[in-house]
């Protein structure tokens, strides 16, 4: 098993930025292809992962620009860095983990072997 824990959001200004953080235990966390994923009401879509090493990252169209992902494979963490906030970005927001370092599927939520519990970030105008 690999444990996910995410921490970093809350209420934050439209506008600002934050910073998520996921950190895992359980398992050699540079096994797994690391992605984030949010979710508002029903609909959870993919917004950024990352490869083991760091060396690759890839993002939905939506959020290109804007949100950064980045991981420390000595600390077994993965990042969010979300700025220029807006009301679109309340939503929860989760790390996920798949097995290997395939980038076939990335939004697909069933290829993912482990999620966190999520944290809530609500942007305030």
């Amino acid at each position: 098993q690999l444990q996910l824990v995410e921490s970093g959001g809350g209420l934050v200004q439209a506008g600002g930025s934050v910073r998520l953080s996921c950190a895992a235990s359980g398992r050699l966390f540079t096994n797994y292809l690391m992605a984030w994923f949010r979710q508002v009401g029903k609909e959870r879509d993919f917004v950024a992962a990352i490869s083991w090493s760091g060396r690759d990252t890839y993002y939905a169209d939506s959020v290109k620009g804007r949100f950064t992902v980045s991981r420390d494979n000595t600390k077994n963490t993965v990042s969010l860095q979300i700025s220029s906030l807006n009301s679109e970005d309340t939503a929860v927001y989760y790390c996920a983990a798949r097995a290997g370092d395939s980038v076939r599927d990335l939004a697909s939520r069933p290829t993912y072997d482990y999620w966190g519990q999520g944290t809530q970030v609500t942007v305030s105008s």
